[in-house]
């Protein structure tokens, strides 16, 4: 979204000499005639909740300010159409927090106003929020009353409250980088560095509006175990795939400053939003220049609290990236599975006291994938089912082993119950995904669990846009739909996974580590379809569709394009395929 320009007009308009009254080139020259500024009138109605200082009032504003804790400062120019525009975004941001929140709007184009004397701006409009006596936070992000909002909200409340473990796992499996502090809070109201590590994320709003850092605090100190913190006062980084790091106050100063700038220097990131600034940004070219690109266009809705699709491309980043089965990942991973899918919440029930240092690598059931053969009338579908072995209380305890593994004479045991209760388990395909838990038949202490889906052989489909062709490199679910029942006689077919049984010595070929198994490593962005659904058209999105959801893969390096077939639904299992079309 462009702005209007700043400097250069002026509030005062002045006309060419005037030439001689009697048109002789020799004769007196009349005076310049100046037209004086019409007076300003109010940019935003007597009913709004903005508090609209139309005379460039400036040293008013800060005077107000003083006694607000956050306060949103919108500079604006009464020709410029984006002041126009984004008056009412603002309103409606205004109507939602202006019982927690000041929005105060300054004429700062009139020339007899403070603010057009003491400010120096090169375009309109322009937004500050304040908090207390931290600011200015300039807003820099889409110009709409949602994106504004969740702003205001996070610089309101920059630190995210951290009371349980669940809490915990919902902060370190978010995409976005992590920062934890730990403060007792019990001896002080205000523990030691306590308002620094709360300046800091302050300080990363500032640096960075799009927010890419979250801060969070702890006060228990058996969560703080969990990440390695003992002492009140310490800093965490979480990262991902590498080691995670605690903040050296024996070399660096704790300040502001230096938390935000150890984050940023430090952090991982899984993938990045994207916002283009105007029709002819050159920043979707800036990232082509790093490797092949992933662009997902979904449309987006910063004030929702959940975000189901976010979370399902946050698992296949992770999956991606995960090179090395990371107990930690897979910890997260399954923490992702479970919020997307309440239904399988018991596959790893979370203890209602702290849990030791090694619990964020247990509670990870024993899974496989179930292929049931085909019948005459389903040869256009394979019927895929995840069948888990999960232990109960009898038997070995998730927090007694370090690693989720489970023997072939469960999964047998497993698979046996499975093919039992198989002609009870299905019935007719319908759309929905059947998930069923069963005792296993051979061990009173375990369970299993079974989710089916039905899946199209055609699976994903790509298009080239070099050659004009479709290619499929893999499979996905089209559809979640319960597996039909087959013949009493077949047997189903297990597809070992190499990391649940070490034993079986074969070449893992599923979509984890992909980006240690190429040298082409696929970097990820996200765009907001509600926005730049143009960006999306340019690279093949058609122009009309009911859902604005898109994927596309670009490697300018090799001169590919890649576009994901429209019909096929933007989901994790689609999404899992699209790193094979670069493997080496």
């Amino acid at each position: 979204m462009s702005e209007c320009g700043g400097r250069g007009g002026g509030g005062n308009s002045s006309s060419d000499d005037a030439e001689d009254e009697g048109g002789g080139g020799g004769g007196p020259r009349a005076k310049d005639v100046i037209i004086p500024a019409k007076p300003p009138v109010s940019f935003f109605s007597s009913r709004s909740p903005v508090l609209d200082l139309f005379q460039g009032q400036l040293d008013y504003a800060e005077h107000i300010r003083r006694d607000s804790e956050v306060v949103l400062l919108f500079f604006y120019a009464p020709w410029c159409g984006q002041s126009i525009t984004v008056r009412a975004e603002i309103e409606h941001a205004a109507s939602r927090l202006s019982d927690q929140v000041l929005f105060v709007a300054i004429n700062c184009w009139w020339n007899q106003g403070k603010c057009r004397k003491q400010k120096h701006f090169f375009y309109f409009p322009v937004i500050h929020l304040y908090h207390r006596s931290f600011g200015p936070i300039e807003y820099k992000g889409p110009m709409s009353a949602v994106y504004i909002e969740k702003f205001v909200r996070r610089v309101m409340k920059p630190l995210l409250y951290i009371p349980s473990q669940s809490d915990l796992l919902d902060f370190l499996s978010n995409y976005e980088p992590g920062v934890l502090g730990y403060f007792e809070f019990s001896g002080s109201p205000q523990p030691p560095g306590y308002l620094t590590f709360f300046t800091s994320a302050l300080y990363s709003l500032k640096k960075d509006y799009l927010g890419t850092v979250r801060f969070g605090v702890i006060t228990n100190k058996h969560l703080a175990k969990l990440v390695s913190l003992v002492h009140s006062g310490s800093v965490y980084l979480h990262r991902h795939f590498n080691t995670s790091l605690v903040f050296p106050k024996e070399v660096m100063n704790f300040t502001a400053e230096n938390i935000y700038k150890w984050a940023s220097e430090n952090r991982e990131t899984l993938f990045q939003w994207l916002q283009p600034h105007g029709g002819k940004s050159l920043l979707l070219n800036n990232e082509l220049k790093k490797g092949p690109a992933l662009f997902l266009f979904i449309p987006f809705d910063p004030l929702a609290e959940r975000h189901p699709l976010i979370n399902e491309i946050t698992e296949v980043a992770l999956e991606y990236n995960n090179c090395h089965r990371d107990q930690v990942v897979e910890r997260l991973l399954q923490h992702l599975r479970q919020v997307d899918t309440p239904m399988s919440q018991s596959l790893a029930p979370e203890p209602s006291s702290p849990l030791p240092d090694t619990s964020l690598t247990a509670a990870l059931p024993c899974c496989n994938t179930v292929v049931l053969p085909q019948g005459h009338s389903f040869s256009r579908t394979h019927n895929i089912c995840e069948l888990c072995v999960n232990q109960t209380a009898g038997g070995i305890r998730p927090s007694s082993v370090s690693a989720p593994q489970c023997s072939f004479f469960q999964m047998a045991a497993t698979l046996d119950s499975f093919y039992l209760k198989e002609q009870t388990f299905y019935h007719v395909a319908s759309d929905s995904m059947k998930c069923s838990n069963f005792l296993t038949s051979y061990s009173p202490f375990s369970y299993y669990t079974a989710c089916c889906r039905t899946i199209n052989r055609g699976g994903v489909s790509f298009i080239d846009s070099e050659q004009g062709i479709f290619k499929t490199p893999g499979t996905a679910f089209s559809s979640l739909k319960k597996c039909e029942a087959t013949t009493a006689s077949s047997v189903p077919h297990i597809e070992e996974n190499r990391y649940l049984f070490p034993e079986v010595g074969m070449t893992s070929t599923t979509f984890t580590g992909l980006s240690c198994r190429t040298n082409k490593t696929l970097n990820i962005y996200l765009l907001d379809s509600n926005l730049f659904w143009l960006y999306a058209q340019r690279l093949g999105a058609p122009s009309s569709t009911h859902v604005k959801e898109f994927a596309t893969i670009v490697d300018v390096k090799e001169e590919s394009h890649y576009i994901l077939d429209p019909k096929q639904v933007l989901m994790k299992f689609t999404l899992g395929t699209i790193g094979s079309l670069l493997r080496a």
